[in-house]
Protein backbone atom coordinates (compact mmCIF):
# COMPACT_ATOMS: atom_id res chain seq x y z
CA UNK A 1 0.00 0.00 0.00
CA UNK A 2 2.83 2.39 0.88
CA UNK A 3 4.37 1.90 -2.57
CA UNK A 4 1.01 2.67 -4.24
CA UNK A 5 0.57 5.91 -2.28
CA UNK A 6 4.10 7.01 -3.10
CA UNK A 7 3.51 6.37 -6.81
CA UNK A 8 0.20 8.30 -6.67
CA UNK A 9 1.88 11.31 -5.04
CA UNK A 10 4.65 11.30 -7.64
CA UNK A 11 2.12 11.22 -10.47
CA UNK A 12 0.00 14.00 -8.96
CA UNK A 13 2.99 16.24 -8.26
CA UNK A 14 4.83 15.70 -11.52
CA UNK A 15 5.36 18.78 -13.61
CA UNK A 16 3.53 18.88 -16.95
CA UNK A 17 6.81 18.36 -18.79
CA UNK A 18 7.36 15.14 -16.84
CA UNK A 19 4.09 13.53 -17.94
CA UNK A 20 4.32 10.25 -19.78
CA UNK A 21 4.94 10.80 -23.45
CA UNK A 22 2.14 10.00 -25.82
CA UNK A 23 2.39 6.77 -27.78
CA UNK A 24 3.75 7.14 -31.31
CA UNK A 25 1.18 7.70 -34.02
CA UNK A 26 0.55 5.08 -36.71
CA UNK A 27 2.57 7.28 -39.07
CA UNK A 28 5.49 7.30 -36.61
CA UNK A 29 5.47 3.50 -36.34
CA UNK A 30 5.44 3.29 -40.13
CA UNK A 31 8.35 5.74 -40.34
CA UNK A 32 10.34 3.54 -37.94
CA UNK A 33 9.68 0.50 -40.11
CA UNK A 34 10.78 2.31 -43.23
CA UNK A 35 13.95 3.53 -41.47
CA UNK A 36 15.29 0.03 -40.77
CA UNK A 37 16.74 -0.48 -44.24
CA UNK A 38 18.79 2.74 -44.03
CA UNK A 39 19.84 1.90 -40.47
CA UNK A 40 21.18 -1.48 -41.57
CA UNK A 41 22.94 -0.03 -44.61
CA UNK A 42 24.62 2.60 -42.44
CA UNK A 43 25.69 0.35 -39.56
CA UNK A 44 25.82 -3.34 -40.42
CA UNK A 45 29.47 -4.34 -40.63
CA UNK A 46 29.10 -7.17 -43.15
CA UNK A 47 27.28 -5.68 -46.13
CA UNK A 48 29.92 -7.28 -48.35
CA UNK A 49 28.14 -10.62 -47.74
CA UNK A 50 25.43 -9.44 -50.14
CA UNK A 51 25.83 -9.23 -53.93
CA UNK A 52 24.90 -5.53 -54.17
CA UNK A 53 26.50 -4.51 -50.86
CA UNK A 54 23.17 -3.55 -49.29
CA UNK A 55 20.53 -5.07 -47.02
CA UNK A 56 18.51 -7.72 -48.86
CA UNK A 57 14.90 -6.69 -49.32
CA UNK A 58 11.91 -7.57 -51.46
CA UNK A 59 8.51 -6.37 -52.55
CA UNK A 60 7.03 -8.48 -49.74
CA UNK A 61 9.18 -6.78 -47.08
CA UNK A 62 8.60 -3.29 -48.50
CA UNK A 63 4.84 -3.82 -48.50
CA UNK A 64 4.97 -5.11 -44.91
CA UNK A 65 6.97 -2.05 -43.81
CA UNK A 66 4.51 0.27 -45.51
CA UNK A 67 1.59 -1.42 -43.69
CA UNK A 68 3.08 -1.00 -40.17
CA UNK A 69 0.82 1.06 -37.91
CA UNK A 70 1.49 -0.05 -34.31
CA UNK A 71 4.03 -1.68 -32.00
CA UNK A 72 3.14 -5.32 -32.77
CA UNK A 73 3.23 -4.84 -36.55
CA UNK A 74 6.53 -2.94 -36.22
CA UNK A 75 8.10 -5.71 -34.16
CA UNK A 76 6.90 -8.41 -36.55
CA UNK A 77 8.32 -6.50 -39.49
CA UNK A 78 11.59 -5.83 -37.63
CA UNK A 79 11.97 -9.57 -36.99
CA UNK A 80 11.47 -10.25 -40.69
CA UNK A 81 13.86 -7.49 -41.77
CA UNK A 82 16.59 -8.75 -39.46
CA UNK A 83 16.03 -12.35 -40.60
CA UNK A 84 16.71 -11.19 -44.16
CA UNK A 85 20.36 -10.77 -43.12
CA UNK A 86 20.64 -14.53 -42.43
CA UNK A 87 22.94 -13.65 -39.54
CA UNK A 88 22.43 -15.36 -36.17
CA UNK A 89 24.09 -12.39 -34.45
CA UNK A 90 21.54 -9.85 -35.75
CA UNK A 91 18.35 -9.80 -33.68
CA UNK A 92 15.61 -7.53 -32.37
CA UNK A 93 15.65 -6.26 -28.80
CA UNK A 94 12.14 -7.62 -28.15
CA UNK A 95 10.09 -10.61 -29.24
CA UNK A 96 6.68 -12.26 -29.22
CA UNK A 97 5.82 -15.37 -27.24
CA UNK A 98 5.70 -17.27 -30.54
CA UNK A 99 8.82 -15.75 -32.12
CA UNK A 100 11.41 -18.09 -33.54
CA UNK A 101 14.01 -19.06 -30.94
CA UNK A 102 17.49 -17.61 -31.11
CA UNK A 103 20.22 -19.84 -32.47
CA UNK A 104 22.67 -20.78 -31.14
CA UNK A 105 21.69 -19.43 -27.68
CA UNK A 106 18.53 -21.55 -27.50
CA UNK A 107 19.37 -24.26 -30.01
CA UNK A 108 20.55 -27.80 -29.40
CA UNK A 109 21.23 -28.91 -32.97
CA UNK A 110 23.80 -27.54 -35.39
CA UNK A 111 22.64 -28.39 -38.90
CA UNK A 112 24.30 -27.76 -42.23
CA UNK A 113 23.17 -28.46 -45.79
CA UNK A 114 25.49 -31.06 -47.28
CA UNK A 115 25.17 -32.61 -50.73
CA UNK A 116 21.40 -32.47 -50.76
CA UNK A 117 20.86 -33.58 -47.16
CA UNK A 118 20.55 -31.67 -43.89
CA UNK A 119 23.31 -33.03 -41.73
CA UNK A 120 23.34 -32.68 -37.93
CA UNK A 121 26.99 -31.91 -37.27
CA UNK A 122 26.77 -31.18 -33.52
CA UNK A 123 24.36 -31.82 -30.64
CA UNK A 124 24.39 -29.67 -27.52
CA UNK A 125 25.52 -31.44 -24.38
CA UNK A 126 22.76 -32.01 -21.83
CA UNK A 127 20.04 -30.91 -24.25
CA UNK A 128 16.62 -32.42 -25.07
CA UNK A 129 17.97 -33.53 -28.43
CA UNK A 130 20.90 -35.37 -26.82
CA UNK A 131 18.55 -36.99 -24.30
CA UNK A 132 16.39 -38.21 -27.19
CA UNK A 133 19.38 -39.96 -28.73
CA UNK A 134 20.07 -37.54 -31.58
CA UNK A 135 23.73 -37.77 -32.56
CA UNK A 136 26.14 -36.00 -34.91
CA UNK A 137 25.89 -37.63 -38.32
CA UNK A 138 22.11 -37.98 -38.13
CA UNK A 139 19.99 -36.10 -40.66
CA UNK A 140 17.02 -33.83 -40.15
CA UNK A 141 14.40 -34.77 -42.75
CA UNK A 142 11.22 -32.91 -41.74
CA UNK A 143 9.82 -30.26 -39.38
CA UNK A 144 6.14 -30.48 -38.43
CA UNK A 145 5.95 -33.25 -41.02
CA UNK A 146 7.10 -30.91 -43.82
CA UNK A 147 10.20 -32.02 -45.74
CA UNK A 148 13.16 -29.79 -44.94
CA UNK A 149 13.71 -28.40 -48.43
CA UNK A 150 10.06 -27.30 -48.55
CA UNK A 151 10.19 -25.81 -45.03
CA UNK A 152 13.32 -23.80 -45.89
CA UNK A 153 11.84 -22.60 -49.18
CA UNK A 154 8.68 -21.46 -47.37
CA UNK A 155 10.71 -19.63 -44.70
CA UNK A 156 12.34 -17.48 -47.38
CA UNK A 157 9.29 -17.21 -49.63
CA UNK A 158 7.43 -15.62 -46.70
CA UNK A 159 10.05 -12.84 -46.87
CA UNK A 160 10.00 -12.66 -50.67
CA UNK A 161 13.58 -13.92 -50.89
CA UNK A 162 15.24 -16.88 -52.60
CA UNK A 163 16.95 -19.62 -50.49
CA UNK A 164 20.44 -18.95 -51.81
CA UNK A 165 23.91 -18.51 -50.26
CA UNK A 166 23.95 -18.59 -46.47
CA UNK A 167 20.15 -18.58 -46.24
CA UNK A 168 19.38 -22.33 -46.19
CA UNK A 169 21.76 -23.06 -43.30
CA UNK A 170 20.50 -20.06 -41.33
CA UNK A 171 16.85 -21.01 -41.89
CA UNK A 172 17.23 -24.65 -40.94
CA UNK A 173 18.97 -23.81 -37.66
CA UNK A 174 16.20 -21.32 -36.82
CA UNK A 175 13.45 -23.77 -37.78
CA UNK A 176 15.03 -26.55 -35.71
CA UNK A 177 15.29 -24.22 -32.70
CA UNK A 178 11.53 -23.81 -32.96
CA UNK A 179 8.89 -21.37 -31.82
CA UNK A 180 9.41 -20.21 -28.25
CA UNK A 181 5.94 -21.17 -27.02
CA UNK A 182 5.66 -24.76 -28.21
CA UNK A 183 7.45 -28.11 -28.52
CA UNK A 184 9.32 -29.03 -31.68
CA UNK A 185 8.20 -31.72 -34.12
CA UNK A 186 11.38 -33.05 -35.77
CA UNK A 187 11.88 -36.06 -37.98
CA UNK A 188 15.39 -37.50 -37.73
CA UNK A 189 17.05 -40.18 -39.82
CA UNK A 190 19.99 -41.77 -38.06
CA UNK A 191 23.21 -42.92 -39.69
CA UNK A 192 21.92 -46.51 -39.98
CA UNK A 193 18.84 -45.42 -41.93
CA UNK A 194 15.77 -45.64 -39.62
CA UNK A 195 13.64 -42.51 -39.32
CA UNK A 196 12.07 -41.26 -36.07
CA UNK A 197 9.56 -38.48 -35.49
CA UNK A 198 10.36 -36.75 -32.19
CA UNK A 199 8.51 -34.23 -30.07
CA UNK A 200 11.12 -32.21 -28.19
CA UNK A 201 10.72 -29.26 -25.82
CA UNK A 202 12.42 -26.09 -26.92
CA UNK A 203 15.07 -24.59 -24.67
CA UNK A 204 12.83 -21.67 -23.67
CA UNK A 205 10.69 -24.17 -21.76
CA UNK A 206 13.55 -25.28 -19.54
CA UNK A 207 12.95 -22.55 -16.93
CA UNK A 208 15.53 -20.23 -15.36
CA UNK A 209 19.17 -21.27 -15.41
CA UNK A 210 20.06 -21.72 -11.73
CA UNK A 211 23.59 -23.00 -12.33
CA UNK A 212 26.49 -21.06 -10.80
CA UNK A 213 28.47 -18.88 -13.22
CA UNK A 214 31.34 -21.38 -13.21
CA UNK A 215 31.77 -25.01 -12.20
CA UNK A 216 35.13 -26.58 -11.43
CA UNK A 217 36.78 -29.90 -10.71
CA UNK A 218 40.16 -31.57 -11.03
CA UNK A 219 41.00 -34.10 -13.73
CA UNK A 220 44.43 -35.69 -14.29
CA UNK A 221 46.03 -33.03 -12.12
CA UNK A 222 44.48 -30.12 -14.04
CA UNK A 223 42.01 -27.57 -12.70
CA UNK A 224 39.01 -27.70 -15.07
CA UNK A 225 36.73 -24.65 -15.09
CA UNK A 226 33.50 -24.65 -17.07
CA UNK A 227 31.60 -21.45 -17.85
CA UNK A 228 27.85 -22.03 -17.62
CA UNK A 229 26.75 -19.62 -20.37
CA UNK A 230 27.79 -16.85 -18.01
CA UNK A 231 30.12 -14.54 -19.94
CA UNK A 232 27.58 -11.71 -19.77
CA UNK A 233 27.26 -11.89 -15.97
CA UNK A 234 29.66 -9.72 -13.96
CA UNK A 235 29.26 -12.22 -11.09
CA UNK A 236 31.38 -14.53 -13.24
CA UNK A 237 34.49 -12.48 -12.45
CA UNK A 238 34.49 -13.00 -8.65
CA UNK A 239 33.37 -16.61 -9.14
CA UNK A 240 36.30 -17.26 -11.47
CA UNK A 241 38.66 -15.41 -9.13
CA UNK A 242 37.58 -17.62 -6.23
CA UNK A 243 38.29 -20.80 -8.19
CA UNK A 244 41.63 -19.54 -9.48
CA UNK A 245 42.68 -18.50 -5.97
CA UNK A 246 42.67 -22.21 -5.09
CA UNK A 247 44.86 -23.28 -8.03
CA UNK A 248 48.23 -24.72 -7.12
CA UNK A 249 51.31 -22.89 -8.44
CA UNK A 250 52.01 -24.07 -11.96
CA UNK A 251 48.91 -26.28 -12.07
CA UNK A 252 47.54 -26.86 -15.60
CA UNK A 253 44.26 -25.04 -16.15
CA UNK A 254 41.56 -26.18 -18.59
CA UNK A 255 38.90 -23.61 -19.51
CA UNK A 256 35.72 -25.11 -20.98
CA UNK A 257 33.90 -22.60 -23.22
CA UNK A 258 31.62 -25.14 -24.89
CA UNK A 259 28.53 -23.71 -23.19
CA UNK A 260 28.87 -20.00 -23.91
CA UNK A 261 26.41 -19.69 -26.79
CA UNK A 262 24.80 -16.50 -25.45
CA UNK A 263 28.06 -14.57 -25.57
CA UNK A 264 28.79 -11.87 -23.04
CA UNK A 265 30.94 -8.79 -22.66
CA UNK A 266 34.59 -7.87 -22.84
CA UNK A 267 34.77 -6.87 -19.15
CA UNK A 268 34.21 -10.49 -18.13
CA UNK A 269 36.56 -11.74 -20.85
CA UNK A 270 39.36 -9.41 -19.79
CA UNK A 271 38.77 -10.30 -16.15
CA UNK A 272 39.38 -13.96 -17.02
CA UNK A 273 42.38 -13.43 -19.31
CA UNK A 274 43.98 -10.97 -16.88
CA UNK A 275 45.01 -13.93 -14.71
CA UNK A 276 47.40 -15.16 -17.41
CA UNK A 277 49.44 -12.13 -18.56
CA UNK A 278 52.35 -10.19 -17.06
CA UNK A 279 52.00 -7.12 -19.28
CA UNK A 280 49.42 -5.55 -21.61
CA UNK A 281 48.77 -7.98 -24.45
CA UNK A 282 46.72 -7.69 -27.64
CA UNK A 283 43.79 -10.07 -27.79
CA UNK A 284 41.58 -8.93 -30.67
CA UNK A 285 41.29 -6.34 -33.43
CA UNK A 286 38.22 -4.14 -33.94
CA UNK A 287 37.22 -2.50 -37.21
CA UNK A 288 34.34 0.01 -37.58
CA UNK A 289 33.02 0.09 -41.17
CA UNK A 290 30.22 2.56 -40.36
CA UNK A 291 32.70 5.32 -39.62
CA UNK A 292 34.51 4.75 -42.90
CA UNK A 293 31.19 4.82 -44.79
CA UNK A 294 30.29 8.09 -43.10
CA UNK A 295 33.65 9.88 -43.32
CA UNK A 296 35.73 8.04 -45.91
CA UNK A 297 38.37 7.44 -43.22
CA UNK A 298 38.87 3.84 -41.96
CA UNK A 299 39.01 3.12 -38.24
CA UNK A 300 40.64 0.11 -36.60
CA UNK A 301 42.18 -0.57 -33.21
CA UNK A 302 43.65 -3.34 -31.10
CA UNK A 303 42.07 -4.23 -27.76
CA UNK A 304 44.39 -5.34 -24.99
CA UNK A 305 44.06 -7.45 -21.90
CA UNK A 306 45.89 -6.10 -18.83
CA UNK A 307 47.31 -7.89 -15.80
CA UNK A 308 45.13 -7.80 -12.71
CA UNK A 309 46.77 -6.77 -9.47
CA UNK A 310 47.43 -9.71 -7.17
CA UNK A 311 46.00 -12.22 -9.66
CA UNK A 312 48.48 -14.20 -11.72
CA UNK A 313 48.63 -17.87 -12.57
CA UNK A 314 51.69 -19.42 -14.23
CA UNK A 315 50.96 -22.76 -15.75
CA UNK A 316 49.80 -24.26 -19.05
CA UNK A 317 46.33 -23.24 -20.20
CA UNK A 318 44.09 -25.24 -22.52
CA UNK A 319 40.80 -23.88 -23.86
CA UNK A 320 38.03 -26.18 -25.14
CA UNK A 321 35.57 -24.80 -27.71
CA UNK A 322 32.74 -26.04 -29.93
CA UNK A 323 29.62 -25.00 -31.82
CA UNK A 324 28.06 -23.51 -28.67
CA UNK A 325 31.08 -21.27 -28.12
CA UNK A 326 29.56 -18.04 -29.34
CA UNK A 327 30.32 -14.33 -29.60
CA UNK A 328 32.36 -13.37 -26.51
CA UNK A 329 33.21 -17.05 -26.05
CA UNK A 330 34.81 -16.82 -29.49
CA UNK A 331 36.54 -13.61 -28.44
CA UNK A 332 38.02 -15.42 -25.44
CA UNK A 333 39.19 -18.24 -27.70
CA UNK A 334 41.07 -15.94 -30.08
CA UNK A 335 42.38 -13.95 -27.12
CA UNK A 336 43.78 -17.00 -25.36
CA UNK A 337 45.28 -18.16 -28.64
CA UNK A 338 47.01 -14.79 -28.92
CA UNK A 339 48.57 -15.09 -25.45
CA UNK A 340 49.84 -18.60 -26.10
CA UNK A 341 47.14 -20.96 -24.78
CA UNK A 342 46.18 -24.13 -26.67
CA UNK A 343 42.67 -23.69 -28.11
CA UNK A 344 41.26 -27.06 -29.13
CA UNK A 345 37.95 -28.51 -30.31
CA UNK A 346 35.54 -28.25 -33.21
CA UNK A 347 34.37 -25.21 -35.12
CA UNK A 348 32.79 -22.47 -33.03
CA UNK A 349 29.47 -20.73 -33.69
CA UNK A 350 31.09 -18.35 -36.17
CA UNK A 351 28.99 -15.38 -35.05
CA UNK A 352 29.80 -12.21 -36.92
CA UNK A 353 31.38 -9.22 -35.26
CA UNK A 354 30.56 -7.14 -32.21
CA UNK A 355 26.90 -6.24 -31.63
CA UNK A 356 25.61 -2.76 -30.84
CA UNK A 357 22.08 -1.59 -30.02
CA UNK A 358 20.41 0.76 -32.51
CA UNK A 359 17.23 2.45 -31.29
CA UNK A 360 14.46 3.45 -33.70
CA UNK A 361 13.62 7.14 -33.45
CA UNK A 362 9.91 7.10 -32.67
CA UNK A 363 9.11 3.83 -30.92
CA UNK A 364 12.44 3.30 -29.15
CA UNK A 365 12.52 -0.28 -30.44
CA UNK A 366 16.03 -1.75 -30.45
CA UNK A 367 17.67 -3.49 -33.39
CA UNK A 368 20.86 -5.36 -32.42
CA UNK A 369 23.36 -5.46 -35.28
CA UNK A 370 26.96 -6.60 -35.71
CA UNK A 371 28.47 -3.13 -36.11
CA UNK A 372 32.16 -3.95 -35.56
CA UNK A 373 34.19 -6.46 -37.51
CA UNK A 374 36.39 -8.53 -35.20
CA UNK A 375 39.68 -10.27 -35.94
CA UNK A 376 42.25 -12.38 -34.19
CA UNK A 377 45.50 -10.49 -33.65
CA UNK A 378 47.03 -12.22 -36.70
CA UNK A 379 44.30 -10.70 -38.88
CA UNK A 380 42.10 -13.80 -39.21
CA UNK A 381 38.39 -12.86 -39.07
CA UNK A 382 37.10 -14.16 -35.76
CA UNK A 383 34.35 -16.15 -37.47
CA UNK A 384 37.03 -18.02 -39.49
CA UNK A 385 39.25 -18.93 -36.54
CA UNK A 386 40.11 -22.64 -36.51
CA UNK A 387 40.95 -24.33 -33.21
CA UNK A 388 43.31 -27.26 -33.05
CA UNK A 389 41.66 -30.64 -33.53
CA UNK A 390 41.17 -32.64 -30.34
Amino acid sequence: MRGFLTLLIVLLCAAPGQARQAAPTPEAFRADALSIEALVNANYAYLDRFPDGAMPTSAVLRAEADAVRDQPSLLRFAEHAVAALADHHAITGGSFSDSWGLAPSFSDLWIEPEAGVWRITAVREGSPAEAAGVRPGDRLTAIDGVPIAAAVATFWADLGLEPTGDRPGYAIRVLATGRRDRPRDLTIRDAAGPERRLTLPNLYQAGPDDRPPVSSHEADGALVIRFNDSLGDTATIPAFDAVMAGARPGQPVVLDLRDTASGGNTVVARGIMGWFVDAPAAYQIHNWPAEERRTGVPRQWIEQVLPRAGKRHRGPVTVHVGRWTGSMGEGLAVGFDAIGAAVIGGRMAGLLGGVHDHRLANSGMVIKLPTERLYAVNGTPREDFSPRAE
